[in-house]
Formats: C-alpha cells, sequence, structure tokens
C-alpha cells in the first residue's frame, strides 16, 4: 500500500490524505469518483457523525487492470508513467471527496488512504479495525454485477467487520423503515443489533422478517404452508425470542415483526422496496448451509431495492 505520512496530528474538521493505518473504529469509505461513491461518501458521513467516529477515504489506484488492457491493445506504453497518472487521478478523487465531506460535516476528523492494490484488496485489508465498511453498488443484474459490481459483492462477503452496500432507489423516494432478515440462529444476532442502533440512530421504525421456507408458492402462487400451520407458529416464537431485549436497549424504535411464506431471497428482495436499509448476516464458511447462505447474501446485496448491510457472524466449525 502506497501512503503518504501526515506532518501532524489531525485537528477536528482536519483531514490527513494517506495516513498509514486509519484509527481503530473508524468509518471506512471506498472513493472511485463515480454518482456511486459519491452516495457512498454521503451515506458515511451522516454515520460517522451520528457514532461520532473518524471517517476514512480510501482509493485504490490499482495499475493491473490499466495494465492489461494497455498491454494489449498499445504495446510500448510506459507503465511507470501511466502508475504515476494512476495516483494523481486518485489524489484528486481524494481531496475532492474530502471537500464534499467536509462540506456535510465540518466537524469530521477525515483521513485518506491511496492504496497501489486491487480495490477489494486495499478495502478488505483495513475493514478488520474499521466500524464499518461502506461502498457503493453499481446496479443491478448478473452481467453488470459481474463487471463492475464485483467490489462491493466482495467486500460484502468477505469482509471482517459489517459492510453497507449503498444503492441509489432510496434517494427518489422516502425511507419508510429499516429491515432485518432474522433466522434465529447465533449468526443473525449480531445483524439485529445494527438494524436496531440503526434504527433508532436514524429515527426509523424497524420491520424484522423470518421466511418460511415454502418453495411452491414461488412456482404457483399457492401457498403450500398454510397460516395456521404449527411452522409459522414456531417461526413467530422464534422471531419473537430472537429480538427479545432489543426493546429495553432501543425503546423509541417502533417495531413490526413479521413471517412470511416463500423463498428467503424473493420475500427479502420484496420487502425491501419498503425500506431505506436491509440488513442481513453473513456466515463464515465452515458449514454445507452457509454455501447457500452466502449466495443468498450476494443475491440481496445485487437485487434489493434498498441499501444493504451485511454483518459478519463468527466463525464457524
Amino acid at each position: 500500500m502506497t501512503t503518504r505520512r501526515p506532518t501532524r496530528s489531525p485537528a477536528p474538521g482536519s483531514t490527513t490524505p494517506g495516513s498509514t493505518a486509519p484509527p481503530p473504529g473508524t468509518v471506512l469509505v471506498g472513493i472511485d469518483g463515480s454518482p456511486q461513491s459519491d452516495r457512498a461518501l454521503d451515506w458515511a458521513v451522516l454515520q460517522a457523525r451520528l457514532e461520532h467516529r473518524a471517517l476514512t477515504l480510501v482509493h485504490a489506484a490499482h495499475l493491473g487492470a490499466a495494465a492489461e488492457t494497455l498491454w494489449l491493445g498499445t504495446p510500448g506504453t510506459d507503465l511507470r508513467g501511466v502508475a504515476d497518472d494512476l495516483r494523481q487521478t486518485g489524489h484528486a478523487l481524494l481531496v475532492a471527496a474530502e471537500a464534499r465531506a467536509a462540506r456535510a460535516d465540518p466537524s469530521l476528523v477525515v483521513r485518506s488512504v491511496l492504496s497501489t492494490h486491487d480495490p477489494r484488496d486495499a478495502l478488505l485489508e483495513l475493514a478488520g479495525d474499521a466500524a464499518l465498511t461502506v461502498v457503493g453498488s453499481r446496479g443491478r443484474g448478473p452481467v453488470v454485477s459481474l463487471l463492475l459490481g464485483s467490489v462491493s459483492v466482495a467486500v460484502a462477503r468477505l469482509a471482517a467487520g459489517p459492510v453497507v452496500v449503498v444503492r441509489g432507489e432510496e434517494r427518489t423516494r422516502r425511507p419508510r423503515c429499516v429491515l432485518v432478515d432474522v433466522d434465529g440462529t447465533a449468526d443473525s444476532v449480531a445483524a439485529v443489533e445494527l438494524a436496531y442502533r440503526t434504527a433508532a440512530q436514524r429515527h426509523l421504525p424497524l420491520t424484522a422478517l423470518n421466511v418460511v421456507f415454502d418453495d411452491v408458492f414461488r412456482r404457483t402462487g399457492v401457498h403450500l404452508v398454510r397460516e395456521d400451520d404449527d411452522r409459522v407458529a414456531d417461526h413467530r416464537m422464534l422471531l419473537s425470542e430472537s429480538v427479545a431485549g432489543m426493546h429495553e436497549r432501543y425503546p423509541e424504535v417502533r417495531d413490526e415483526l413479521v413471517v412470511e411464506r416463500g423463498l428467503r431471497v424473493d420475500q427479502l428482495v420484496g420487502a425491501s422496496r419498503h425500506a431505506s436499509l436491509l440488513v442481513v448476516a453473513a456466515r463464515r464458511r465452515g458449514r454445507v448451509d452457509d454455501l447457500v447462505h452466502d449466495s443468498v447474501v450476494t443475491r440481496v446485496v445485487e437485487h434489493a431495492h434498498c441499501s444493504v448491510a451485511v454483518v459478519a457472524a463468527g466463525p464457524t466449525a
């Protein structure tokens, strides 16, 4: 990682581009100059302010993809000069992002890191010590996701700490709630906590959603699992137990507990139309069912109609 060391400690509202290591507990945000990146920055600035944390901006001036393109199309190109241009462009992007953050909240402590790594590696390297990592989404659909959104998907799936993938849809309508996926396992405990905390910070209601598996409904529109099925009652009890204690910790949050029947991804994506943020847990691989859950997280990140927070669960045996 290439950095420029600060000459003094930052005062509130100042910036230190290229600080060697962000402070523990920072809000980390990826910067690439795109409109999606600007939305992610705005989200991160507000969250840093709400949690009284420092903000760290990260840009990756990665030569790899550019070098491959130039090698195929323009033999003999001076790659050192290209690398210098990438770093200068990255520095300019960080300066512009610093200015945007300062306009939104002059009291924030802002640091910047200019990396020469792949963007995924750069963010994952720093995410472990961050309170939260924020990245922009590049849109919906398998081709767009594969070519442009791989950074957000990779960081969301692999980061050690919570990651928010900021989407643009919510800017066109009034945010309605924080939606959290609750499966009743220990893996979702941290996701539930983050969801309630965010709802309290942003003065939003919360919907806790549990889904009873019903594949027939997706294919036929007819529920195989009836509303009075014992499994539905069991899931309602499980959902209530999963959020027990949240009312005492966050009494200001108005919540609704919902049990739906169908496929989990379908229900989460559908419910996200009415949400400002969807919170899901990401499991660390170690069990066969983790592979299925990993697919759920990826599809939710790609297709949700609102921003998505992915909260890492602990390692599995």
